[in-house]
């Protein structure tokens, strides 16, 4: 069951760390997983992160195989990024009989396509999302432009030649029945969600244990606040929340924003005594998100976020913590109401924010509120459930294999 795993993104980043390192550590007790990751300039100068990520690789028994990132020209740097990924993914298949190829979204499946064409080992596309389509609701293609055209190309001989396609919601499978492609010819899918690490991610005793009435109420927002963020409704949801709790606070978790934060907080008039701003690792994170009543992340409800499973509300979920969030992004708003450990925006109006406000004040209130979020964490979100699916699709794929 030796395994190839391929992703573009950097190891040494946090979400490396989180979504593709907290997985592999635990699939690498039972089997040799050789990992090609796409490290950016900046992070790999930092030496101390970069020995001590290298250290923790090492000891799980993970063989890594870091390479650079290529970032302009882009689509040039791309191409030349994919091409040294098949080399070297060629060179590992062949010289240590990997079996399976393992790649995490559309640019590192490129590469997997490849060494299936060249090789016949078993293709796993882990496919994070609708990519192309994400290229285009984040303004980042034009839908009638190439790359796109090529980018859609693409994903159809992922979804026709892979012979396991793991997705992260529901509502992406459902949608992907519809391709007139795949009619009579669907793939073997598995959901699994977006994990969270649990152990890392749960609450603090001395933070649950505090009385609400001898705090300010703490609304926590954990991120990124570009391209898929509704950063000023988020701001705007604030500015409720403080004219019916006068004293509440704001803590910010944010990595390379600051500057567009403290715009965004003028022009909305948001009194900056008001918001703490900071930058965290990954274990800082968990630690800050147990000082927070509850987490509000708004995301643009577009077409290709129905494939979309934010990490962070595994995250908050895990730590007791319930969210405000949206309706249109994969199936998190029926895992919100639903399990009644959140509330889902459908509009972003004055009045809708109100009452979601007051309906998410009344739920941090309730009794076993904590408990209930962890054990919807635990249900939807625990990466040893991930783990567990992930160990069952190779197992598959190797008894197919032998046949």
């Amino acid at each position: 069951m030796n395994s190839l795993y391929i992703s573009y993104d950097g190891v040494l980043e946090p979400l490396g760390q989180s979504q593709v390192l907290a997985y592999l550590k635990r699939l690498a007790v039972d089997r040799t997983i050789h990992l090609i990751s796409f490290e950016k300039f900046a992070d790999w100068q930092n030496i101390r992160e970069r020995e001590r990520i290298a250290e923790e690789i090492a000891v799980s028994g993970i063989l890594w195989h870091p390479l650079r990132y290529h970032k302009r020209p882009s689509a040039v740097a791309t191409l030349w990024d994919i091409v040294c990924g098949i080399v070297v993914g060629l060179f590992l298949v062949l010289r240590y009989r990997l079996a399976i190829v393992h790649a995490r979204s559309y640019v590192a499946s490129v590469m997997a396509l490849a060494l299936k064409r060249l090789t016949g080992v078993k293709f796993l596309f882990d496919m994070r999302g609708f990519w192309a389509d994400e290229r285009i609701d984040g303004g980042m293609w034009h839908a009638d432009g190439r790359l796109y055209r090529v980018a859609k190309w693409f994903e159809r001989h992922f979804l026709l030649n892979a012979d396991y396609v793991v997705s992260l919601t529901q509502a992406a499978v459902d949608e992907m029945r519809t391709f007139s492609y795949l009619q009579h010819r669907m793939p073997q899918f598995e959901v699994i969600t977006t994990c969270a690490d649990l152990e890392l991610f749960r609450p603090d005793p001395a933070e649950t244990t505090k009385h609400p009435l001898n705090h300010p109420f703490t609304l926590g927002y954990v991120g990124s606040v570009g391209v898929w963020y509704l950063f000023d409704e988020t701001l705007r949801c604030f500015k409720v929340l403080r004219e019916r709790l006068p004293n509440a606070r704001l803590f910010i978790l944010n990595r390379g924003g600051h500057e567009f934060i403290r715009e965004r907080m003028h022009a909305l008039h948001i009194d900056a005594d008001a918001v703490h701003l900071q930058e965290a690792n990954h274990e800082g994170v968990a630690r800050a998100m147990c000082q927070m009543d509850a987490g509000i992340f708004i995301i643009k409800p577009v077409y290709s976020k129905m494939a979309s499973a934010p990490t962070k509300l595994g995250e908050f979920l895990g730590c007791g913590v319930p969210c405000l969030g949206n309706t249109g992004v994969g199936d998190m708003a029926s895992i919100l109401e639903r399990e009644q450990v959140g509330v889902a925006l459908s509009s972003f109006d004055d009045e809708a924010m109100r009452e979601a406000i007051e309906r998410l004040l009344q739920l941090t209130i309730a009794e076993g509120i904590r408990e209930r979020c962890r054990e919807v964490a635990l249900r939807y979100f625990s990466l040893d459930e991930g783990v567990t699916c992930y160990t069952r699709i190779y197992s598959q794929l190797m008894k197919n294999g032998s046949k």
